[in-house]
């Protein structure tokens, strides 16, 4: 049987109850395509089925097919991809003696499947979600979050890469990989640190994903904040930040994975890479431990520990980059709305200290309109003008007590000449 992976998040509760949960979301996997589905394929790009690499201390070597017999150092590496649907499963059975399980198959094949980690007792499935494009040079669009599996098993001595069939990534690794031999480099020495090469080169891209994330988010920013023009385009500024949640929840994925199989790893040795030791703190003893069966897979050294620490460091930067840049998107809204509230109470201070220079105005034609026959100076041939004066006078009188208490400074009448005198100073 399969043994179900770790539950994420999950304290203190009960171990058939975790399991039952983990089955359930397992099937909910399964079934979230919408019953049978269909295997997943790739464009015909014309490349092999599947490639076979020996990789061993001092050599690299590129097989045509199954070697009948394994040499006793090194590994193998089969690379396949989508485009033939489970053509690699017979070469893995043969060269591990391993029979895969009809679950793990499917979800090899599902290419909407999450970041993912499961594992038997003779071999390991991890799922990660590698980019499938290069962000475009246009601002204005958002950038899209689209990625693919790469789906990784991992045996004693085998390990198997399934990928999309147009990843460039992968062949020019194997390229790497070869010509290293040729030239006696250094190789990795396990199926693990194989896989974590790979990783780690898919992790550089979600790296390099945050530069364009940042200029674009330094373009929104401009957007919001420009006060020449109020800001329309909502639906792309979501967009957006829709796509960094998306990022948010791909890390996270991605960090349950790569943690829940490293866990696994020292839960199965002890955390230690002498057995020995294990066995004398775990039992008292001083014997000899018994020997694992021949396909358990090996511990972690601490070489692979530290391989694995920093790639889960590099998540963790992308996964807190993610996270800030959606802090700043809400924060730039609320400095938008800030700032159209401020203007808004602009438009209403100065509206409101022009009523108020108008309306003693008002009073004072309004008196003089009134249809009596006897008023004070209406008959008089300089009434219009000491009323004018009058009312020039008050006027007057309401802007120098504004200026005083400092309203027409912050109704932004003088904001323009100041302005003006600033740049010309």
């Amino acid at each position: 049987m399969a043994r179900a992976a770790l539950s994420r998040g999950t304290v203190g509760t009960d171990p058939d109850d975790d399991a039952v949960g983990r089955r359930e979301a397992h099937a909910a996997s399964h079934a979230a395509g919408g019953g049978p589905r269909e295997p997943v394929t790739d464009l015909d790009t014309g490349a092999p089925p599947l490639a076979i690499t020996w990789i061993a201390p001092g050599h690299c070597d590129a097989l045509d097919g199954v070697p009948d017999a394994l040499p006793e150092r090194g590994f193998a590496w089969v690379d396949a991809h989508y485009e033939h649907p489970r053509a690699w499963v017979p070469a893995v059975e043969r060269l591990t003696g391993v029979s895969l399980l009809e679950n793990h198959l499917s979800d090899a094949e599902n290419a909407t499947h999450p970041s993912y980690f499961d594992s038997t007792r003779d071999y390991e499935m991890i799922v990660f979600r590698g980019l499938a494009f290069r962000p475009d040079a246009n601002l204005e669009e958002p950038i899209r979050i689209r990625t693919r599996p790469t789906v990784f098993f991992l045996f004693r001595r085998c390990v198997v890469s399934v990928r999309p069939a147009d990843s460039h990534q992968v062949p020019a690794l194997r390229a790497r990989l070869l010509e290293a031999g040729r030239y006696k480099q250094r190789l990795p020495s396990r199926p693990e640190e194989l896989m974590l090469r790979i990783l780690n080169g898919m992790v550089d891209r979600y790296l390099d994903l945050r530069q364009p994330l940042t200029e674009q988010l330094e373009y929104w920013q401009r957007e919001l904040l420009d006060p020449r023009r109020p800001f329309r385009d909502w639906v792309s500024l979501l967009e957006s930040r829709r796509q960094l949640r998306k990022l948010e929840n791909l890390s996270e994925e991605q960090l349950d994975a790569l943690q829940e199989w490293r866990d696994e790893r020292l839960d199965r040795h002890g955390g230690s890479d002498e057995a020995r030791a294990d066995w004398a703190d775990a039992t008292g003893e001083s014997d000899d431990p018994p020997e694992p069966a021949p396909t358990a897979m090996p511990p972690l050294t601490d070489t692979l520990e530290v391989r694995v620490n920093d790639l889960v460091e590099h998540i963790e930067r992308v996964l807190g980059h993610a996270r800030r840049l959606e802090t700043s998107v809400e924060s730039a809204v609320q400095l938008h709305f800030s700032a159209t509230a401020h203007r808004t109470n602009q438009i209403m201070r100065t509206l409101t200290v022009l009523t108020a220079i108008f309306m003693p105005l008002n009073l004072i034609t309004g008196i003089f309109g009134m249809n009596f026959d006897v008023l004070p100076g209406i008959h008089s041939p300089t009434g219009f003008w000491w009323t004018m004066a009058t009312m020039a006078v008050v006027a007057l009188g309401l802007v120098a007590f504004f200026r005083t208490r400092r309203y027409l400074e912050e109704t932004g009448l003088r904001s323009g000449a100041a302005r003006r005198r600033r740049r010309r100073g």
